[in-house]
């Protein structure tokens, strides 16, 4: 689609015109931290940092959410009373998302809406009413590797709009319809304009020296991976804390659970991780990854071997590199996935 140029001195009006019609999020510093928090305008807004501490999955997938409330009245004939939660009631924005948590949303859409009996209403009707304008990674962190699992630093899977910080100026691209009409009244971009964003991009890619290598472990069997001797070096370490799980913005397990006061009552659905002894606890009290090696080979596993395995070749893992930053004991991702490649 077409390319048009935002001039900073313009944004106000920009931002104006869409909190409008848009519930407006973007990256802030909030306590000493780079956190999401509403936008009431263009001062305040961050525009050089390195991504959120937090990914944004919970805008789509909240860390607790409520599916639908009950009252049950052992006095009425009509028995339990089951009433839907409402679903979001206007549109929404996030912007200044990094590509990597974008290309997450479409990642996680492979597991959310895969087909008519996995169509997760929740999920969809929030990816629905959710704008998503981009802001091009200029200067990447030394922890991304994002350009070895189908993401990059200008990548515009998933986002509506990506804005390329030029300077004065940002160059937009247009990526959807949801875009177009947020852009119209834009002017287009010049060739200059074109071409000093494509020298942006180059030296964003260029500076992402961290590479993990796929080839050996897509074309290997399950079994040879999962029997791997590296499991006992990598589970040594771990403290099975869940921190990693936490903080990426691709992991997507969850358990239901009724929470009740008296007759009333409602049904929430709250993340779960792998690494926690109760992940797969069964009711027979057995528990199929009851060990921490279980535990870990199963995250690395999931990520680089089962969803690309059934998801068409995606990876469960943007290259986001929020996990490697905040591991209490180092673990780092990159070298775990190239001993397995090896």
């Amino acid at each position: 689609m077409a390319e048009k140029i935002l001039a900073k001195d313009k944004l106000e009006g920009f931002l104006g015109a869409l909190r409008q019609s848009h519930e407006v999020f973007a990256p802030a510093m909030v306590e000493g931290k780079v956190a999401w928090a509403p936008v009431e305008g263009a001062e305040g807004l961050l525009w050089e940092f390195a991504n959120s501490e937090m990914s944004p999955k919970d805008f789509f997938f909240p860390q607790t959410e409520c599916m639908m409330r009950f009252v049950n009245k052992a006095d009425d004939p009509q028995g339990m009373i089951m009433q839907a939660e409402p679903l979001l009631n206007k549109q929404r924005a996030l912007l200044n998302i990094r590509p990597c948590d974008a290309k997450a949303f479409q990642v996680l859409d492979l597991i959310f809406i895969q087909d008519e009996m996995t169509n997760d209403i929740y999920w969809r009707d929030k990816r629905e009413k959710t704008v998503l304008i981009g802001l091009a990674c200029n200067d990447p962190c030394p922890t991304c590797f994002c350009t070895s699992v189908n993401c990059g630093p200008h990548h515009e899977t998933g986002l509506d709009l990506l804005l390329v910080d030029l300077g004065d100026k940002f160059l937009v691209k247009v990526l959807t319809d949801k875009g177009e009409a947020l852009t119209k009244d834009l002017p287009a971009a010049g060739a200059e304009e074109a071409k000093a964003a494509s020298a942006l991009k180059a030296k964003a890619e260029a500076q992402i020296t961290a590479k993990v290598g796929m080839d050996k472990v897509n074309a290997a069997e399950v079994m040879p991976l999962y029997e791997l001797p590296l499991w006992d070096r990598v589970m040594e370490n771990c403290l099975n804390c869940g921190t990693c799980t936490f903080c990426c913005p691709t992991c997507h397990c969850f358990d239901i659970q009724d929470e009740t006061s008296g007759e009333a009552g409602r049904r929430v659905r709250n993340w779960d991780y792998c690494m926690s002894w109760l992940f797969t606890m069964h009711g027979t009290g057995h528990n199929p990854r009851g060990a921490k090696k279980d535990r870990v080979r199963q995250r690395f596993m999931h990520k680089f071997k089962y969803i690309p395995m059934k998801r068409g070749g995606e990876i469960g893992c943007v290259g986001c590199g929020r996990c490697v930053q905040l591991c209490p004991v180092n673990i780092d991702v990159r070298a775990v996935v190239n001993q397995m490649n090896g």
